[in-house]
């Protein structure tokens, strides 16, 4: 069984795989003071719900946007399942060209992101991962990553306008029925939903333009599902593609790296 731990700033989502299938998956804050132990803790009540045994680990594999954490898993890794974990990054071998101007500076849950979308759903393709950022990146029809584009998430621009502007309450995550909110409530939430979904269809529109090519386009990310009931421009949505990007990247460097 393949371990991967999905990192985010907000939420850190822990897979198991079998093979190439993604069997189990749970859902974690991403505490920045939890200890190496405290998660052992957590992952063996995960691992005994269903029956599962750490030594059934054969490799473990990080993917983080969270330096600090990053540490902590390596720990636990090292402690708890007697591996060295593989951490993503661009000097991996990801089977395309990081044409970033700084490859190095490109998250890891976005490299994981391409990966698996190159698999699944060929090229040219525009990702979209609604997180505590909202990206766009784009490959091109050569299947190498290009770049894109990294905006404010939904939930971090709800609590940045409760935190900055005193009299701005937090509102729940709803699409208000009407454009022209009616109460201090509606009209935070029509200019944070609708202001999303229009930033998208106008990127999305503005970058096929620039690839010079029509591109499918997947969404991913916690919130996705709820964002793709407002617009056409997404394709598809595919909720654990970073898993499975990091599964396949795992796979691809295991043996020039000798992971153990």
């Amino acid at each position: 069984m393949l371990l991967t731990f999905d990192i985010g700033n907000t939420h850190t989502v822990v897979g198991c795989f079998n093979g190439s299938k993604l069997v189990n998956h749970w859902r974690i804050t991403s505490e920045r003071i939890r200890t190496e132990d405290e998660l052992g803790v957590l992952l063996q009540y995960f691992f005994s719900m269903e029956n599962l045994k750490f030594d059934d680990v054969r490799g473990i594999c990080i993917s983080s946007v969270v330096p600090d954490l990053t540490e902590i898993y390596q720990y636990l890794s090292r402690r708890y399942f007697k591996k060295e974990p593989l951490v993503v990054d661009a000097s991996l071998d990801l089977g395309m060209q990081v044409k970033y101007k700084n490859p190095a500076s490109v998250g890891a849950d976005r490299l994981c992101n391409a990966v698996a979308g190159k698999q699944k759903y060929g090229v040219p393709l525009l990702i979209i991962d609604f997180g505590t950022a909202t990206t766009i990146d784009c490959i091109d029809a050569n299947g190498d990553y290009l770049g894109g584009v990294i905006a404010p998430g939904i939930i971090t621009s709800i609590e940045s306008l409760h935190l900055k502007a005193a009299k701005l309450p937090r509102v729940g995550f709803s699409f208000p029925k009407n454009f022209i909110g009616q109460t201090t409530e509606e009209s935070i939430q029509s200019g944070i939903f609708w202001g999303t979904v229009f930033l998208i269809e106008g990127l999305v529109d503005k970058i096929k333009q620039e690839l010079g090519a029509e591109s499918k386009v997947v969404a991913t990310g916690g919130l996705a599902q709820k964002i793709i009931e407002h617009t056409t421009c997404i394709d598809t949505v595919d909720p654990y593609l970073s898993l499975e990007g990091m599964a396949l990247i795992f796979e691809k460097n295991q043996a020039k790296n000798k992971i153990t």
